[in-house]
């Protein structure tokens, strides 16, 4: 019997065998490289000399790593609960037995299919003063301030979170949707024969039922915002002034403009650790919740 069995995973294994490769080419080895290249002065060309704990140590002291970390934080603060909620009740009204349902669903999905360039040069063109669409909608209503939306910290930080929520939200509606249909309408028939109004449905049904995909999609959200980086790259350029410049932006131009490989690696890692940490917080509340 064990036979049989060795002898059909075997057949697995040339299917298996090129993903495998793959993998640990293109992720495992560049892992531990990173971290060798994080003990190291290297450059764009080369490896120069072994420097140890030096870059870690930098990076404690570094002020520009500690403002684009908290930066990147900022967004996860304000984009996290957000974008939970929004997909949460774009996904119940897509859920909605209604004629207008496709075009729902279709036009909440839909931006999340277009890359980031282009939902970029749509939102600097939407920003732009004087001649933006935003501007120009605003006069037409009879608001006469020139708000310079890429210009003003607050501001830029608004935009920068409304055009990620936007583009970003039909995928996590998606995964709503999906556990909004797995739920039993027999749960919905009982409570109406019980009595239950459409709120205690909402309450004592759909959320209980939805707390496994919600937990997903909020660790998915956290580890997605942390990594921020090319919108806010092609909209502000990290700014005014360094304002909204993420950790992601800074390791790219320590390590591609100040050509500074190593330090570039160790900031990497310190992100690496803090999603690793998140995520092992998030999945043992996730157990613990299940239990």
């Amino acid at each position: 019997m064990n036979k049989k069995l060795w002898a059909h995973d075997f057949k697995a294994i040339p299917f298996l065998l090129p993903f495998f490769v793959a993998y640990v080419i293109f992720t495992i080895l560049p892992i531990f490289k990173g971290l060798e290249m994080s003990l190291y002065d290297w450059t764009l060309v080369r490896k120069l000399d072994f420097v140890g704990l030096a870059n870690y140590k930098e990076m404690f002291i570094d002020p520009h790593f500690w403002r684009t970390l908290w930066n990147t934080t900022l967004f996860v603060i304000l984009t996290t609960p957000t974008m939970v909620l929004l997909a949460l009740g774009l996904a119940l009204l897509a859920n909605m037995n209604t004629k207008l349902q496709t075009f729902f669903r279709g036009s909440f999905f839909l931006p999340s299919i277009l890359s980031v360039a282009v939902i970029s040069f749509l939102a600097i063109f939407m920003l732009q003063p004087y001649s933006g669409l935003i501007n120009t909608v605003l006069h037409t209503i009879g608001i006469e301030a020139e708000p310079f939306w890429m210009a003003d910290k607050t501001l830029a930080w608004v935009s920068i979170v409304v055009v990620t929520l936007w583009w970003t939200v039909g995928f996590n509606m998606v995964l709503f949707l999906a556990g909004l249909q797995d739920i039993p309408e027999s749960l919905y028939e009982a409570s109406e024969i019980d009595g239950a109004t459409r709120w205690k449905q909402f309450r004592h049904i759909t959320l209980p039922q939805l707390m496994p995909i919600g937990r997903v999609v909020l660790l998915l959200q956290i580890l997605g915002s942390y990594k921020v980086f090319a919108q806010i790259l092609l909209i502000t350029g990290g700014g005014p002034g360094g304002a909204t410049r993420p950790l992601i932006q800074y390791i790219y131009e320590v390590g591609f403009t100040q050509n500074n490989l190593g330090y570039a690696a160790t900031m990497s890692y310190a992100l690496f650790f803090i999603l690793l940490i998140l995520s092992i917080i998030q999945l043992r509340n996730q157990r613990m919740g299940e239990s």
